[in-house]
């Protein structure tokens, strides 16, 4: 099967990078892989570090949990750890959530990449483990449920830990939790949200690894959602243009700041506070500069499953 998906991949002209990101990542898209985490490579001295194995070269702090978020548990058959993510204390306002991310108030200039992007792609592997929406901790009110669960995200040049540029979550819209892609062109401006029809549960079923991807384009305003390959049916939630892009100039990019850091798994990669904590795990997780198309998306998960 990979010796077929690299002669499809060949055939459409894109060339095999020196390094292809350890076997896992179509060629065609390692090109523009800025980030990529697969949690089975902590940085040499410091294990609370996880290696970026893109080009950026950015190393994801495991927050809170350290290396013991590192669990024996692949997503697909050459993957051999994954990422735990939990709330730790339900009842208790605090930040001892296990997250990852990094997190800086002048912008993370590794991730330049995103600086004026005109476009942007998250992909990577997730498992329900326990309850989601997790307590609201910051709620004195024990059947205070997150509006939110969190999963992986490029954060604007302006965030507080927060407020994104780019993000595959989980979010309320119109009443219901659905999983969405949300993002902001401009960094203090309106977000636009596209948000799957397909209830969220049946997507992501208690442990049960599921591939899911989520593509921007700033020029366009297009969003797209994907579960193991396939395209989802969906709406954009915002009326009107909240991206700004009618008139001039063109083409429409994101803004023109470096980002202040990734969030996985929740919210303030700072550590300051919790914030729509997840309770699951991540594996191969993946942040591209361009849009990856629908047959890329597909030949990936067939590509990782073998």
């Amino acid at each position: 099967m990979r010796v077929i998906l690299l002669v499809a991949v060949l055939l459409v002209g894109t060339a095999v990078p020196a390094q292809a990101t350890f076997g896992t990542v179509l060629p065609s898209l390692s090109r523009n892989l800025v980030s990529y985490y697969d949690f089975e490579h902590p940085v040499r001295g410091n294990a609370s570090l996880e290696r970026d194995s893109g080009r950026s070269g950015t190393a994801l702090q495991l927050i809170n949990g350290g290396a013991s978020m590192r669990v024996r548990d692949g997503a697909f058959r050459t993957s051999r750890t994954s990422l735990q993510l939990q709330q730790i204390s339900p009842s208790a306002a605090g930040n001892d959530d296990w997250k990852a991310g990094l997190y800086s108030e002048t912008g993370v200039p590794t991730l330049n990449a995103f600086n004026g992007a005109r476009q942007a792609s998250i992909m990577g592997w997730v498992k329900m483990t326990g309850q989601n929406p997790a307590p609201n901790s910051n709620s004195a009110d024990p059947a205070d449920l997150y509006g939110a669960i969190g999963l992986a995200g490029v954060l604007s040049g302006d965030s507080n830990g927060h407020a994104v540029r780019a993000l595959l979550e989980l979010i309320q819209v119109d009443g219901s939790l659905k999983l969405v892609a949300l993002a902001r062109r401009v960094d203090g401006g309106d977000s636009q949200t596209f948000a799957a029809s397909e209830d969220w549960q049946k997507l992501l079923p208690q442990n049960e690894w599921v591939f899911l991807a989520a593509t921007f384009d700033f020029d366009t305003g297009a969003m797209a959602l994907y579960r193991d390959g396939k395209p989802l049916a969906g709406k954009y939630v915002a009326a009107g243009d909240p991206w700004q892009l009618e008139g001039e100039p063109e083409p429409d990019l994101a803004s023109a700041t470096n980002p202040r850091g990734l969030k996985i798994g929740g919210s303030y990669p700072q550590n300051t506070r919790e914030g729509n904590a997840c309770n699951c795990r991540m594996d191969s997780l993946m942040f591209l500069d361009r849009v990856a198309r629908p047959w890329e998306v597909a030949l990936q998960y067939r590509w990782m499953k073998g």
